[in-house]
C-alpha cells in the first residue's frame, strides 16, 4: 500500500488511530523489517489482533518513540557525564 505525501516530503499525519504493519512501519519512516525488528526487540509495541488483523496504535507506536535511546537529550545527559 502506498503512503502519500505532501509537497515537503514528510508523512501527513494519519487520520485512523489503527495502522497495519505496513502502515506502521511507514509511519515510523522505516522498513517493515525494521519495524519488525524494533517490535521484537520491544522497543515498538506488540500488535494488537482484531479480529484477524493485527494492528498498531497510533499512540502506543508515538510513546515507543519517544522513548527510543539517542537524541538530543541523551546527548546532553553524555556530555554532562563526561565532566
Amino acid at each position: 500500500m502506498a503512503v502519500a505525501s505532501n509537497d515537503t516530503g514528510v508523512l501527513p499525519l494519519p487520520c485512523k488511530r489503527m495502522l497495519s504493519r505496513m502502515e506502521a512501519a511507514a509511519y515510523c519512516g522505516i522498513s517493515p523489517t525494521t519495524f519488525d525488528k524494533l517490535v521484537s526487540d520491544r522497543l515498538m509495541p506488540a500488535a494488537k489482533r482484531i479480529y484477524s488483523r493485527n494492528l498498531w496504535d497510533v499512540r502506543q507506536i508515538d510513546s515507543a518513540i519517544e522513548d527510543l535511546p539517542g537524541g538530543a537529550e541523551d546527548a546532553r545527559l553524555e556530555t554532562s557525564e563526561d565532566w
